[in-house]
């Protein structure tokens, strides 16, 4: 099958309505297969027969996605013994073999991805341009990882001599069994890029998929398995956080876990990991995201940065802007514009080409919302303020993009997490004011600044509390992160490691250094030590 080519800002227009007849075709298949029993995949066997979860999509809950496994302390311990029996053949395998099997998953991620993308609309509610890059996304992650691994020559180096008779090497080696924890948010790219970079690093992995997003990961396992990924190498185990998550992290036999969620979840999660002795604990967790206006910015892209950035996937990104402080010569002239912006933006079903606003993921993220709103009173609501209702509104959970400032800076809007197409916007005097205030908070994941004043740009650099930053972004404010372009690192509450995601030192976090040293007579050859 030919893969698809990517569709990029370059793209004729002929391409663009390829891409979408394409997509079209596939979310037509996909809407036939719905409604189907998935088991949980072990030791490369199906597993089924016991109790099932039903998922709705949150476009509309006539639509039954499909039902699945759910996973039991049972299921967990079967699949860690898989991945543990599993890990020594994987491992030990020449580096190159792992990377030619991960480079076919990402050409059959490619093949396959509309498909793919489909079912992220239908599963997750993102409106298609959306879920199609977030599988471009992932095969790209997938090949920006091999690539680290083969730049590396594996992660062997040599290392200098003392003795002329020794030969010193720094080799990096798999810990053993990962266990994988994906979010609803990314559901395809997220779980690639944290398996890809473990199995990579020659791990085993027992994954577990959100639980409103479980076909993704179900499709992620045929593709790892079609790729040639050997039996136990990938075990799939969809359940609830309680029945799946809570054992497997547990588990005495799991040697390191990657997560990406809530603070909350994340936060318990690492200083519970460890018990006898530390082990590794990669996590992601979320962000309280600003950008900067200054009077020295070009608005129209800064109100095109933020609106993109805020309500871009219903705001559910970890990196999603939700908080904008401006200065007050043009403060007056953005809130308008932003405001105007908002207003424009198609909110509806994401199957539909013209759509940018689907629906947030489920009942809680309305509850979430209608509470900001109520904290809000004081504030003005500029536009938005309202779940949607009527039609194909009042069978799926639609809430408007909001926009609302007049609050102070203090307030919980500006601090507590939202994961909601919510903005909120505040006037302040100069950059050291917007840069305090930026800085006030327990995150640090993505930040933005709007200035056509360079000084004004480094300056934000060197002081901003963020591991993602970016100026003058027209096409996120603090969204767009790509792999090998921005890694995606959190500083402060959003990650344990300060290495990101997408970036140069992704790969190494799954691996554990060993020195060797051999002392080597003297007609031994150079290279006789090492692996």
């Amino acid at each position: 099958m030919a893969v698809a080519e990517k569709i990029t800002y370059t793209s004729t227009p002929e391409q663009v309505e390829s891409m979408h007849a394409a997509f079209d075709a596939a979310l037509q298949d996909i809407r036939g297969d719905l409604g189907q029993t998935y088991p949980l995949v072990i030791a490369g066997e199906e597993r089924g027969g016991g109790a099932t979860f039903e998922v709705r999509s949150p476009i509309d809950n006539e639509i039954v996605i499909g039902r699945f496994a759910a996973g039991t302390e049972a299921d967990v311990n079967a699949a860690v013994a898989a991945a543990k029996a599993a890990f020594p053949d994987w491992s030990q395998r020449p580096w190159q073999e792992r990377i030619a099997i991960m480079r076919r998953a990402a050409e059959l991620i490619r093949e396959r991805k509309f498909r793919l993308a489909a079912i992220l609309i239908l599963e997750a509610g993102k409106n298609r341009v959306e879920a199609i890059g977030e599988v471009e996304e992932a095969a790209d992650m997938i090949d920006s990882y091999a690539a680290q691994v083969e730049a590396n020559d594996g992660f062997v180096r040599r290392l200098d001599s003392l003795d002329p008779g020794e030969r010193n090497h720094s080799v990096l080696r798999p810990f053993g069994v990962w266990a994988v924890l994906a979010p609803f948010n990314f559901p395809h790219a997220l779980s690639v890029g944290m398996s890809s970079g473990a199995l990579l690093a020659g791990n085993t992995v027992v994954y577990k998929p959100a639980s409103a997003t479980p076909l993704s990961g179900y499709e992620l396992a045929r593709v790892y398995a079609d790729a040639g990924i050997p039996a136990g190498v990938f075990n799939y185990v969809s359940g609830s956080g309680n029945e799946v998550g809570a054992p497997l992290t547990r588990h005495p036999d799991v040697d390191g876990v990657v997560f990406t969620g809530s603070r909350e979840v994340g936060w318990d999660l690492y200083k519970d990991f460890s018990t006898d002795f530390p082990k590794p604990c990669i996590t992601e967790l979320g962000g309280k995201n600003p950008t900067i206006v200054t009077r020295n910015a070009d608005l129209d892209k800064a109100v095109e940065g933020v609106a993109r950035s805020a309500f871009g996937y219903s705001g559910q990104k970890c990196s999603a802007c939700s908080r904008v402080y401006v200065e007050e010569p043009v403060y007056d002239e953005f809130i308008e514009r932003l405001t105007a912006r908002t207003k424009e933006l198609i909110v509806g079903d994401p199957t539909d080409r013209d759509t940018y606003v689907g629906p947030v993921i489920d009942e809680r993220a309305v509850r979430r919302y209608e509470e900001a709103l109520d904290s809000a009173q004081g504030g003005q609501v500029r536009t938005g303020g309202e779940r949607l209702s009527g039609g194909l509104f009042d069978r799926g959970t639609y809430v408007a993009p909001t926009v609302v400032d007049g609050l102070p800076r203090d307030h919980v809007l500006f601090k507590k997490e939202l994961f909601l197409p919510f903005v909120v916007v505040a006037p302040v005097k100069n950059l050291d004011e917007a840069l305090t205030e930026a800085n006030d908070t327990e995150y640090g994941l993505t930040a933005g600044i709007f200035t056509e004043d360079r000084e004004e740009i480094a300056r934000f650099f060197d002081q901003i509390e963020a591991g993602v930053v970016y100026a003058n972004r027209k096409g996120g404010a603090t969204t767009g992160a790509w792999p090998g372009c921005q890694s995606f690192a959190g500083w402060k509450a959003s990650g344990s490691t300060g290495k990101g995601g997408l970036g140069p030192y992704y790969v190494q976090q799954f691996m554990r250094e060993q020195s060797q040293t051999v002392v080597v007579g003297d007609d031994e050859p150079d290279d006789a030590a090492g692996e």
